[in-house]
C-alpha cells in the first residue's frame, strides 16, 4: 500500500490543482502565473538532479564503472530528451502560453490541445516516480538498489506532486474561462494528471526487467523532465514583463525540492 500511495501522490498533487476551479477566478494573474511556472520548473530540475541522476552515477560507479560512470547517464539523458522531443512533434498540443492553435493543428479544440500538453508534460514525471520506487522494490531491502530509500522515493513523489499542482490549477481555471463548465473543466484537469500514475505502474510491474538498465531508466527520466523544463516551463515563465518572477519561483522550487531529497533521502 505504500508503493501505491506513494504513486498517487502526483495525481492527488493535479487533482487539488484542478479544483482551484471551484472557489478562485476563471483567470490566472500572469504574474502568479510566471511565479508558479518558476517554481515547477525548479522542483523539475532538482528532482531531476538529486532523485534521478546522482543515483545513476552512484550504481555506475559500485558496478565498476568509475571512470566511465558517465556514460550510461549521459546516454538516457540524451535518449530521454530525444524522446520527449518526438512525442513533442507528433502529439498535436498547444503551449499554456499560447492564443490559438495554428497549422496543422487549427481543427482541434483550445480545450484538447491544452489537455494535451499537460498530458505529454506528466509522462516524465510519472516515468520518473515509477522508475524510484521499482529501484527501491528491487534492492530488497531499506535502501534499494541504487540507494533510494522508501523515504526517498517518497521525496520526489511528494515534490513532482507539489508542482503538478499549479500544473492542475493552471489548465482547469483558464478551461472555465473560456466557458466551459467548472466541473468539466475540473475533469479536463484531473484527466490530464491521469497518466502519471499509469506510467509508474507500468514502470513497477517490469522491475524485474529493468533492474540491470536502471541508470539508464533513471537517466532517461531526467533527461525527459528536462526536456520539458527547457522547451515548455523556462520560455513560458520568462516571457513578457516580469520575468524575474518566474526566476525568483525557480529558486524557490529548486531549494525546496533540494531539501525535500537530501532531508528524506
Amino acid at each position: 500500500m505504500h508503493i501505491f500511495y506513494g504513486l498517487m501522490i502526483p495525481f492527488l498533487g493535479t487533482t487539488l490543482g484542478s479544483a482551484c476551479v471551484f472557489f478562485m477566478k476563471k483567470e490566472f494573474n500572469p504574474l502568479v502565473q510566471k511565479t508558479l511556472l518558476g517554481f515547477a520548473s525548479g522542483v523539475m530540475v532538482a528532482a531531476s538532479v538529486w532523485s534521478l541522476i546522482i543515483p545513476a552515477i552512484e550504481q555506475c560507479e559500485e558496478s565498476g564503472m568509475s571512470k566511465l560512470s558517465f556514460v550510461p547517464v549521459a546516454l538516457g539523458i540524451a535518449i530521454g530528451m530525444v524522446f520527449l522531443l518526438f512525442l513533442d512533434m507528433i502529439i498535436p498540443h498547444l503551449h499554456m502560453n499560447a492564443k490559438k492553435p495554428e497549422g496543422l493543428h487549427s481543427k482541434l479544440k483550445k480545450t484538447t490541445m491544452l489537455v494535451l500538453a499537460i498530458t505529454l508534460h506528466n509522462i516524465p514525471e510519472g516515468m520518473a516516480v515509477g522508475v524510484v520506487f521499482a529501484a527501491f522494490l528491487a534492492g530488497g531491502s531499506s535502501t534499494g538498489a541504487v540507494g533510494i530509500s522508501l523515504a526517498g522515493a517518497f521525496a520526489l513523489s511528494i515534490g513532482i506532486a507539489i508542482q503538478n499542482f499549479p500544473e492542475g490549477a493552471i489548465i482547469s481555471m483558464p478551461l472555465a474561462g473560456e466557458g466551459n463548465g467548472k466541473g468539466k473543466a475540473f475533469l479536463y484537469g484531473t484527466l490530464s494528471g491521469a497518466v502519471e500514475p499509469i506510467a509508474a505502474f507500468i514502470t513497477i510491474l517490469l522491475t524485474r526487467w529493468i533492474v540491470p538498465v536502471l541508470p539508464y531508466l533513471l537517466s532517461f527520466a531526467a533527461g525527459a523532465m528536462l526536456y520539458v523544463v527547457v522547451e515548455e516551463l523556462i520560455p513560458e515563465a520568462s516571457e513578457g514583463e516580469h520575468s524575474n518572477l518566474g526566476t525568483i519561483g525557480f529558486a524557490i522550487g529548486f531549494i525546496m525540492m533540494m531539501v525535500l531529497d537530501v532531508a528524506l533521502g
